[in-house]
């Protein structure tokens, strides 16, 4: 890992990692659908000038279906049940149930891509991630009388990740992934913005909800994005996609200090179990391989 590369992990790690705090903080004041549409419309405004200047969004026109299937499904749905999620429990909670989300994708290609098989350790690793989400849910459920509705919610978003792995694999692999980020955050705008505006309040947000939402579209989202590529191009994709067991941890960090939630054995144990369970349940079973550039990566 060189300097450059050691620089856009940790930027990753910070940037994905206090995404819950801002949505947390904007939901205080704004509807959930409000502001996705406005993270998803500030991403569009710096990801289509950047795809257009490297001709990125041509090869797009061909793969449109795809790419509205794939909206739906990686951002829209995702960013709405995770938002949604956190008006009923805190965003400590929200990243660590994201974080089962490689579990999922082991759980769906199982059951739906014929070429993946799973092994001994491969089980186990389901098992163990899966028992990280029960301790969470059913110890460490802290929220309003919704929680568990919420919890339902952001575990429901992570299958919509792990699906669109699926698509991208079978439907989109040979585009450019800075092009499909520009277009599904574009997609994703046109179609909430109509909903946004029917459901925006009368008054303007205050000065730290905007800049909540600002922080969100520009750098947790546009900036992360052209990040997490620069950091595969640099260390390569499997060192990248550690980020996913680090970036719960930063979100843990911010939510205890920032916004007073609680820290419990229960948090601890789940946290441990899940990213565990990652780790194990993604572990090729025989003949490992390079892992491929991932086309899209999880945000939140």
């Amino acid at each position: 890992m060189t300097r450059r590369a050691w620089f856009l992990f940790a930027l990753m790690s910070v940037l994905w990692g206090v995404s819950y705090l801002f949505i947390k903080v904007a939901v205080h004041e704004l509807p959930p659908v409000v502001v996705v549409a406005a993270r998803t419309g500030i991403a569009a405004l710096v990801l289509v000038p950047v795809a257009l200047r490297r001709g990125l969004l041509r090869p797009m026109l061909a793969k449109a279906g795809w790419l509205v299937v794939l909206s739906l499904m990686n951002v829209t749905a995702p960013f709405l049940l995770i938002t949604y999620g956190e008006t009923h429990i805190s965003s400590s909670l929200t990243a660590l149930l994201i974080a089962a989300e490689p579990i999922m994708i082991a759980v769906l290609a199982w059951r739906l891509d014929s070429a993946e098989r799973v092994s001994g350790r491969q089980a186990l690793g389901l098992a163990v991630g899966l028992g990280g989400v029960l301790v969470l849910v059913g110890l460490d459920l802290t929220g309003d009388r919704l929680g568990l509705l919420g919890a339902a919610m952001v575990l429901l978003a992570t299958f919509g990740y792990a699906g669109s792995t699926l698509v991208v694999k079978r439907h989109l692999a040979d585009v450019p992934v800075i092009g499909v980020v520009a277009a599904t955050m574009t997609i994703t705008t046109v179609l909430l913005g109509p909903l946004a505006v029917a459901a925006a309040p009368h008054r303007l947000p205050s000065p730290k909800v905007s800049g909540a939402l600002l922080v969100l579209g520009l750098l947790c989202t546009a900036v992360a994005f052209l990040a997490f590529y620069a950091l595969i191009a640099e260390a390569g994709a499997g060192r990248a996609a550690v980020i996913t067991y680090v970036n719960p941890a930063v979100a843990v960090l911010l939510g205890v200090l920032l916004l007073g939630e609680a820290l419990t054995a229960a948090t601890l144990a789940g946290s441990l179990l899940i990213l565990a369970g990652s780790w194990l349940s993604t572990r090729p079973a025989r003949d490992p391989r390079p892992i491929p550039e991932p086309a899209l990566a999880q945000t939140c």
